[in-house]
């Protein structure tokens, strides 16, 4: 009687032996749990699609405040001849518009470990890295909508009329979404790391100012000061927006796309790693 008392027959056989194993859990693919949370994230644009409209707004009142400061610029020898500042300024718009939605994307990923959202996704079993994965692409999504209503926008209010065609605009679109989306894991790192949304947002002022007038995005490189012209020949947003500038235009764009868009992909692949570590640390 002891020794089934102990887990043990009469004849000496463990009947713990026969118990059920625990059951271990076992998440989705990696393929479907991105996809899963980037609908997730996507549903809230189809619920309350006045956020696109809204996060359209920053962007032509600059199209509006920026045409208006600057626009006698392009009566100077540096401005490209024949180009109307309207046309010069709206690439750079998109490149910025692009960033300001990578932006976003790490405010919202900090509101989210503060609700405690973050932390019910912990407990799934799931890779950690398909959250930061979905969010960027959902946020991808949302700038792509949001450059089209600037488009459609400047052309109708603003005058936008493009020599590259809808050939060079789909382009540039596509191009303006990759470098925003290469800037926007720099700051999908940061806010994996800072998680405080307060000194995030301080950090990211930081950044943004120089990445957006320290480039070729409102005047010409050729007219800064020596030292403000050497910053910009290494901002990355210049190689984006001269890119986006090129074919847009319609101009011959040689290796320009090519150097933003392995810029690009050279930013996602090291801020990436850098955001799933320190997405690891606890909350």
């Amino acid at each position: 009687m002891a020794g089934v008392m102990s887990g043990l027959t009469a004849e000496g056989r463990d009947l713990t032996s026969f118990a059920p194993a625990p059951v271990r859990r076992r998440g989705a693919p990696i393929r479907v749990q991105v996809l899963v949370l980037t609908l997730r994230s996507i549903k809230v644009l189809v619920l309350d699609p006045r956020m696109i409209l809204l996060n359209a707004m920053g962007p032509l009142l600059m199209l509006l405040i920026f045409s208006q400061i600057f626009g006698s610029i392009s009566a100077t020898p540096q401005f490209p001849r024949g180009v109307s500042y309207i046309d010069f300024l709206v690439p750079a718009i998109m490149v910025n518009s692009a960033m300001q939605a990578a932006l976003q994307t790490g405010i919202s990923l900090t509101q989210e470990v503060r609700s405690g959202i973050i932390s019910r996704f912990r407990s799934l079993p799931i890779w950690l890295g398909s959250i930061l994965f979905a969010r960027s692409l959902a946020d991808l999504v949302r700038s792509g909508l949001q450059l089209i209503c600037v488009l459609l926008f400047a052309y109708a209010l603003f005058g936008f009329s493009p020599a590259g065609g809808i050939s060079g605009v789909f382009a540039a679109w596509i191009l303006a979404l990759t470098v925003g989306g290469g800037i926007g894991w720099l700051f999908i790192a940061l806010a994996c790391w800072i998680r405080n949304i307060d000194l995030f947002q301080g950090t990211t002022m930081l950044v943004t100012f120089p990445l957006m007038f320290a480039s070729s995005a409102f005047v010409p490189v050729g007219g800064f000061p020596e030292w403000l012209r050497f910053v910009a020949t290494l901002n990355p947003m210049t190689y984006g927006i001269d890119a986006t500038r090129a074919l847009v235009f319609g101009h011959p764009v040689g290796y320009g796309p090519l150097v933003a868009v392995v810029l690009s992909l050279v930013t996602i692949g090291f801020s990436a790693a850098v955001a799933v570590r320190g997405f690891r640390r606890p909350l």
